[in-house]
Protein backbone atom coordinates (compact mmCIF):
# COMPACT_ATOMS: atom_id res chain seq x y z
CA UNK A 1 0.00 0.00 0.00
CA UNK A 2 1.43 3.26 -1.01
CA UNK A 3 0.22 6.26 1.39
CA UNK A 4 0.88 9.04 -1.40
CA UNK A 5 -2.24 7.15 -3.09
CA UNK A 6 -4.80 8.95 -0.23
CA UNK A 7 -4.96 12.43 0.17
CA UNK A 8 -5.16 11.67 3.94
CA UNK A 9 -2.24 9.09 4.50
CA UNK A 10 -0.20 11.72 2.44
CA UNK A 11 -1.07 14.49 4.43
CA UNK A 12 -0.49 12.08 7.64
CA UNK A 13 2.88 11.36 6.36
CA UNK A 14 3.51 14.89 5.99
CA UNK A 15 2.65 15.37 9.83
CA UNK A 16 4.83 12.34 10.94
CA UNK A 17 7.83 13.59 8.77
CA UNK A 18 7.48 17.16 9.98
CA UNK A 19 7.33 16.38 13.74
CA UNK A 20 10.23 13.97 13.00
CA UNK A 21 12.26 16.40 11.76
CA UNK A 22 10.93 19.44 13.83
CA UNK A 23 11.53 17.80 16.84
CA UNK A 24 15.30 16.54 15.66
CA UNK A 25 16.18 20.35 15.44
CA UNK A 26 17.35 22.29 18.29
CA UNK A 27 20.51 20.67 19.79
CA UNK A 28 18.54 19.34 22.61
CA UNK A 29 16.88 22.14 23.49
CA UNK A 30 13.11 21.24 23.82
CA UNK A 31 11.82 24.71 23.66
CA UNK A 32 13.44 25.00 20.24
CA UNK A 33 11.99 21.96 19.10
CA UNK A 34 8.45 22.62 20.09
CA UNK A 35 9.07 26.12 18.80
CA UNK A 36 10.46 24.62 15.13
CA UNK A 37 7.51 22.35 15.45
CA UNK A 38 4.83 25.06 15.81
CA UNK A 39 6.18 27.22 13.28
CA UNK A 40 6.42 24.46 10.73
CA UNK A 41 2.72 23.51 11.48
CA UNK A 42 1.48 27.43 11.26
CA UNK A 43 3.50 27.69 7.89
CA UNK A 44 1.53 24.27 6.82
CA UNK A 45 -1.61 24.98 7.57
CA UNK A 46 -1.05 28.73 6.29
CA UNK A 47 -0.30 27.48 3.28
CA UNK A 48 -3.36 25.42 3.08
CA UNK A 49 -5.76 27.83 3.80
CA UNK A 50 -4.19 30.55 2.01
CA UNK A 51 -3.63 28.05 -1.28
CA UNK A 52 -7.63 27.10 -1.30
CA UNK A 53 -8.30 30.86 -0.92
CA UNK A 54 -6.46 31.61 -4.09
CA UNK A 55 -8.28 28.35 -5.52
CA UNK A 56 -12.05 30.00 -4.50
CA UNK A 57 -10.66 33.28 -5.87
CA UNK A 58 -9.34 32.03 -9.44
CA UNK A 59 -10.87 28.76 -10.01
CA UNK A 60 -14.12 27.68 -8.30
CA UNK A 61 -15.75 31.08 -9.00
CA UNK A 62 -15.27 31.69 -12.46
CA UNK A 63 -15.92 28.31 -13.21
CA UNK A 64 -19.03 28.43 -11.58
CA UNK A 65 -20.24 31.96 -13.54
CA UNK A 66 -18.99 29.62 -16.60
CA UNK A 67 -21.20 27.17 -15.57
CA UNK A 68 -24.02 28.52 -14.97
CA UNK A 69 -23.40 29.97 -18.62
CA UNK A 70 -23.38 26.93 -20.21
CA UNK A 71 -27.03 26.05 -21.47
CA UNK A 72 -25.79 22.68 -22.54
CA UNK A 73 -23.70 21.82 -20.05
CA UNK A 74 -23.93 19.72 -16.50
CA UNK A 75 -23.97 22.99 -14.83
CA UNK A 76 -22.38 24.14 -11.54
CA UNK A 77 -24.14 21.05 -9.61
CA UNK A 78 -21.00 19.01 -9.78
CA UNK A 79 -18.78 21.86 -8.60
CA UNK A 80 -21.52 22.69 -5.51
CA UNK A 81 -22.25 19.10 -4.40
CA UNK A 82 -18.68 17.66 -4.65
CA UNK A 83 -15.92 20.13 -4.89
CA UNK A 84 -16.65 22.72 -2.90
CA UNK A 85 -18.34 21.31 0.63
CA UNK A 86 -14.86 19.54 0.63
CA UNK A 87 -12.64 22.39 -0.33
CA UNK A 88 -14.31 24.68 2.09
CA UNK A 89 -14.29 21.51 4.81
CA UNK A 90 -10.08 22.09 4.46
CA UNK A 91 -10.67 25.94 4.25
CA UNK A 92 -12.47 26.53 7.55
CA UNK A 93 -10.47 24.05 9.48
CA UNK A 94 -7.10 24.80 7.73
CA UNK A 95 -8.15 28.49 9.15
CA UNK A 96 -8.46 27.04 12.38
CA UNK A 97 -5.33 24.87 12.90
CA UNK A 98 -2.97 27.88 11.89
CA UNK A 99 -4.75 30.33 14.14
CA UNK A 100 -4.30 27.96 17.04
CA UNK A 101 -0.34 26.87 15.66
CA UNK A 102 0.33 30.66 15.68
CA UNK A 103 -0.81 31.07 18.88
CA UNK A 104 1.25 27.84 20.43
CA UNK A 105 4.12 29.60 18.86
CA UNK A 106 3.38 32.83 20.45
CA UNK A 107 3.70 30.87 23.84
CA UNK A 108 6.40 28.83 23.31
CA UNK A 109 8.56 32.28 22.30
CA UNK A 110 7.55 33.24 25.25
CA UNK A 111 5.48 36.25 23.76
CA UNK A 112 2.46 34.97 24.72
CA UNK A 113 -1.04 35.91 23.62
CA UNK A 114 -1.79 38.99 25.54
CA UNK A 115 1.28 41.07 25.08
CA UNK A 116 0.49 40.13 20.76
CA UNK A 117 -3.06 41.16 21.26
CA UNK A 118 -2.35 44.56 23.22
CA UNK A 119 0.47 45.47 20.60
CA UNK A 120 2.69 45.68 24.23
CA UNK A 121 6.38 44.59 24.56
CA UNK A 122 8.12 42.25 22.18
CA UNK A 123 4.36 41.23 20.58
CA UNK A 124 3.96 45.09 19.07
CA UNK A 125 4.76 43.55 15.31
CA UNK A 126 4.07 40.06 15.02
CA UNK A 127 0.75 41.46 17.40
CA UNK A 128 -0.46 43.32 14.13
CA UNK A 129 0.05 39.27 11.80
CA UNK A 130 -2.27 37.86 14.87
CA UNK A 131 -4.79 40.52 14.91
CA UNK A 132 -4.81 39.88 10.92
CA UNK A 133 -4.93 36.35 11.50
CA UNK A 134 -7.90 36.65 14.64
CA UNK A 135 -9.60 38.88 11.65
CA UNK A 136 -9.52 36.29 8.87
CA UNK A 137 -10.01 33.25 11.23
CA UNK A 138 -13.83 35.16 12.29
CA UNK A 139 -14.24 35.79 8.24
CA UNK A 140 -13.67 32.29 7.38
CA UNK A 141 -16.09 30.97 10.48
CA UNK A 142 -18.17 33.75 10.80
CA UNK A 143 -19.31 35.39 7.26
CA UNK A 144 -17.90 33.02 4.74
CA UNK A 145 -19.03 29.28 6.14
CA UNK A 146 -22.64 30.48 7.14
CA UNK A 147 -23.23 32.34 3.29
CA UNK A 148 -21.96 29.32 1.96
CA UNK A 149 -23.70 26.79 3.79
CA UNK A 150 -26.94 28.40 2.12
CA UNK A 151 -25.23 28.44 -1.43
CA UNK A 152 -24.69 25.06 -1.46
CA UNK A 153 -28.18 23.67 -0.02
CA UNK A 154 -26.39 22.78 3.40
CA UNK A 155 -28.96 24.64 5.18
CA UNK A 156 -32.29 26.03 3.71
CA UNK A 157 -32.76 29.65 2.61
CA UNK A 158 -34.50 31.91 0.45
CA UNK A 159 -33.35 33.19 -2.83
CA UNK A 160 -32.49 36.65 -1.74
Amino acid sequence: MNPLKSIPMTVALGFVLAIIISLSYGDGDPALNIYSLMTWLHVFFGVIWIGLLYYFNFVQVPAVGEALADEGGPGPVAINKYVAPRALWWFRWSALLTWLSGAAALEVMGIGLKNAFTLSGDGQIIGIGAWLGTIMLFNVWVLIWPNQKKILGIVDASAE
